[in-house]
């Protein structure tokens, strides 16, 4: 599944990177705890978190993350959008909480693999 196709599902606001839509979605998971996402997602999956700080860019771009969700509307900070800016990460931005985003993705047929 493409970024994009979820983009477009869950009326998601891109804050960053929308150039790199056509990314693909391997998987997906749900976690503000940055060493826990350091250790347990893989290569392109999409992160759904309410973090919002820089350091969320440098652990995707390390994992190789499709993209971040960013839920209960979250704004991220300016630094944070430059540098996602910069490496070419989308983050998108939805008013929902992360336990309807993640229902969601799964109802669309993203699973863990």
């Amino acid at each position: 599944m493409k970024l994009q196709e979820i983009v477009d599902s869950l009326s998601l606001v891109v804050k960053t990177a929308s150039a790199h839509l056509t990314k693909e979605v391997t998987g997906g998971y749900v976690s503000d705890l940055l060493s826990d996402v350091m250790a347990n997602t893989k290569d392109g999956y999409v992160w759904i978190t309410l973090q919002t700080h820089q350091n969320i860019v440098a652990v995707a771009t390390l994992k190789e993350l499709s993209g971040i969700i960013l839920v209960n509307n979250r704004t991220p900070e300016p630094d944070t959008l430059k540098k996602a800016e910069e490496e070419g990460l989308p983050i998108m931005v939805s008013s929902l909480p992360a336990f309807e985003i993640a229902g969601l993705l799964y109802n669309l047929g993203l699973r863990c693999r």
